[in-house]
């Protein structure tokens, strides 16, 4: 008989928009009164975590993302680009050319910098949704997991600058530039640990949520040039070290994204709903981390209606 409730901890796993997901997830355990103990996070993850670790509430977060979204610092984003490169098979004629060129530009710029976004525009998105603030003012204990380029090994920052830490664990590879750290070049933590299970079980936690937002492995598509088989080859090789990840989990939290890309932020709102959709569906088991005599008789409690936002 459980006597005493173990001390729960959530790995946020990385996944560019698809990570809005997360908001969802933890907004069950909000409603279900369900304690967190510990966070980490990679990329995405530790920009959710991050932000929740500080105080932020789920909805005061959800705010955000709308916020962020009609501002100029998206709008004028290179992510809107990407975006449009990636939907060119559907743009009109004019789309298709402004496309082209932007693309260009784009290719241009990764020839002679390390990151295709411009750092400010990147830091300007994170000093969005990040208050300036070290991990000694954090409410729940936090790990954002990076990279360290040099040396080939994963880094948990836990120290320091919350915003610094954040940038460096989202710098996804060839769009962001490395952050430089003491001799370290930091770049996405997601490059070896995709869902930062083991990190969050070093920081104390007994009983681990893993949360993956990694899109569907299987695909229809056809790969007619050396791109499409490169980025193809990345996936297959991101969804097999992530399988590794959630053997570390007591319980896999799995919001369906379906093969949704990382830069459809504007599907925000879907995401954070599918997130709670989908832990709502696993609350029951994630109880078993309270005590029996907390648990008997405990229902979950569903997710709001759209009425409700």
């Amino acid at each position: 008989m459980l006597l005493r409730r173990k001390r729960i901890g959530i790995a946020l796993g990385g996944g560019g928009a698809r990570g809005l997901a997360h908001i969802g997830v933890l907004m069950a355990f909000e409603r279900n009164a369900i304690p967190i103990d510990f966070l980490a996070g990679t990329s995405i993850g530790a920009l959710v975590g991050g932000v929740f670790a500080s105080g932020i509430s789920c909805r005061e977060m959800g705010d955000l993302v709308d916020d962020f979204l009609k501002s100029p610092t998206f709008q004028d984003s290179a992510l809107t680009s990407i975006k449009e490169m990636q939907e060119s098979k559907s743009l009109s004629l004019t789309q298709k050319i402004q496309a082209f060129f932007k693309n260009r530009i784009i290719l241009a710029h990764a020839m002679f910098r390390p990151g295709v976004l411009h750092a400010e525009d990147f830091q300007a998105m994170i000093d969005f949704f990040i208050p300036d603030i070290t991990f000694d003012d954090l409410k729940i204990p936090f790990v954002a997991v990076a990279t360290d380029l040099m040396s080939g090994y994963a880094v948990s920052l836990s120290q320091g600058s919350l915003r610094k830490a954040v940038m460096a664990s989202c710098a996804v590879p060839g769009a962001v530039s490395p952050v430089e750290d003491e001799g370290r070049f930091l770049s996405d933590g997601g490059i070896v640990t995709l869902v930062p299970t083991a990190t969050v079980r070093k920081m104390g936690a007994e009983f681990v949520v893993g949360v993956t937002v990694g899109s569907d492995i299987e695909t229809g598509e056809q790969m007619k040039t050396a791109m499409d088989v490169y980025v193809r080859a990345t996936n297959i090789m991101g969804f097999h070290l992530e399988q590794g990840d959630l053997k570390g989990a007591d319980v896999v939290i799995r919001p369906d994204v379906g093969s949704l890309h990382w830069t459809d932020f504007l599907m925000a709102r879907d995401l954070i709903r599918e997130g709670e959709r989908a832990a709502h569906e696993r609350m029951a088991a994630v109880q078993k981390a309270l005590p029996f005599y907390q648990r008997r008789g405990l229902r979950t409690i569903p997710p709001d209606t759209d009425e409700d936002r």
